[in-house]
């Protein structure tokens, strides 16, 4: 076609080409076999445990809250002058980890690291009144969102639940 540029020519021959919608479903592909995945009960809680943390995180992010930290807030809450290595044991949490999320704790103003009486090579930890704040307005967020994750068991199921993860 002479006469015509090559960015003319693609543009009427993307004209003259039917649009597919974008609004159309496609078909959902099947479900994968699972193998025996579904019967194994480190695959199940795992997977239960990716659910809960996806919720429990979107429901968090306004707070600036992980798991791991709401959980920290919560102890140190209810053993003010308890050690570093005591709350980061009963946590599970490793050590240089937990001094860096204490580290995060002090500059958000959320808890402090004081001197301890009895050994001063220790810190003993308490909330700030701006942590116990932030603790309380997360205790709200916890119990929705606690209500939504167990909503599908039921309460009998929950407490069932419960009881089970407590034997592992």
């Amino acid at each position: 076609m002479p006469g015509r540029s090559k960015a003319t020519t693609k543009l009427r021959r993307a004209q003259a080409e039917p649009a597919a919608p974008d609004d159309v479903d496609e078909a959902p592909p099947a479900a994968l076999d699972m193998g025996p995945l579904s019967g194994l009960v480190g695959y199940v809680l795992r997977r239960a445990q990716l659910s809960v943390f996806d919720d429990f995180i979107k429901c968090f992010a306004p707070l600036g809250l992980r798991p791991a930290q709401f959980s920290a807030l919560v102890l140190i809450d209810a053993n003010p002058g308890r050690s570093q290595r005591e709350i980061a044991a009963a946590l599970g949490i490793q050590r240089p980890n937990f001094v860096a999320m204490m580290d995060q704790f002090e500059r958000r103003g959320l808890a402090r690291r004081l001197r301890s009486d009895t050994d001063r090579r220790t810190h003993a930890l308490v909330l700030t009144d701006d942590g116990k704040r932030l603790l309380g307005e997360a205790e709200t967020v916890v119990a929705v969102h606690e209500a939504r994750v167990t909503a599908r068991l039921g309460a009998k199921g929950r407490d069932a639940l419960l009881n089970l993860l407590a034997r592992l």
